[in-house]
């Protein structure tokens, strides 16, 4: 794939991982709205890989807390304490990964079942303009009218099979995975940078779990083209997720979502036109 086509996807998706208004819509659009041909999930998957950095060194305090948990959580019942926070955190990102994950395998096989006619149908204008422009009217309405009084330290079991359950929608194109879990965290209660927070690091066991399909793809397809592209991929979204993350943290301590819904209506709307029209 030429350079600049991948540095041109790495930035869209860099931007737009961590805002949410989908950055695997804009992954797709661009392509088709460019001309340009579509760079394959392959490249998709590299590129959240890269944004991925992003959150682990952002967030890495609470990155190194799960990394951590399983052995305190394995030292707190063998003791009879009480669970710490890493061990609580790390079954709660568990429990929240689960339906994506049962969600991803249904899909995979109603893909290899159609030849591939399942997905490649998820992955078209209208469908991402619908999502868009749906899931921006849920988030105005759970931004709009929900309380901002609860913190990461109050998210239980039920609130992360919810927020999980959200995150498996994220599976059509447009939903935006960080939007909608956004989404359901603020109808919750948590304040718009602890939604942001809980999103932002349930995309770490999500987005490992595409990369580990992702090398294997890659091994069994035995491209050195392919590997160096997924790579660069890789490189540059890591630069533009950070930087992107860090003004989108900032910007939630004194904004609503209100800016992101009006881009998505209006890109929804521009979607559903180019579509229809």
């Amino acid at each position: 794939m030429d350079l600049s086509q991948l540095i041109f996807l790495a930035i869209v998706q860099g931007v737009t991982e961590f805002l949410p208004i989908s950055s695997s819509g804009h992954l797709i659009l661009a392509p088709k709205l460019l001309d340009m041909g579509d760079q394959g999930v392959l490249i998709d998957i590299a590129l959240h890989l890269g944004s991925l950095g992003a959150v682990v060194i952002y967030f890495w305090r609470d990155v190194r807390a799960v990394v951590f948990g399983p052995f305190q959580l394995v030292a707190d019942l063998s003791r009879g304490q009480p669970m710490r926070w890493g061990s609580k955190l790390t079954l709660l990102l568990a429990i929240a990964t689960l339906p994506l994950v049962i969600a991803g395998l249904s899909l995979s096989v109603l893909d290899d079942a159609t030849n591939g006619e399942a997905i490649a149908g998820l992955r078209t204008i209208e469908v991402i303009g619908w999502t868009t422009l749906l899931y921006g009217i849920a988030l105005w309405i759970a931004d709009r009218f929900s309380p901002t009084d609860q913190k990461i330290e109050n998210w239980s079991w039920s609130g992360a099979v919810l927020i999980g359950l959200s995150q498996a929608l994220a599976l059509v194109p447009g939903t935006s995975r960080s939007g909608v879990t956004m989404t359901a965290a603020r109808f919750l209660g948590f304040e718009r940078t602890e939604a942001a927070r809980i999103a932002l690091l349930m995309a770490v066991p999500a987005i490992l779990a595409a990369s580990a399909k992702l090398f294997l793809d890659l091994m069994e397809m035995d491209n050195v083209q392919m590997t160096q592209d997924a790579a660069i991929a890789a490189l540059f979204s890591f630069i533009s997720a950070y930087i992107a993350l860090a003004l989108m943290m900032r910007m939630l301590r004194t904004i609503s979502f209100t800016p992101f819904v009006i881009y998505r209506l209006g890109l929804g709307a521009a979607l559903l036109w180019i579509a229809y029209a």
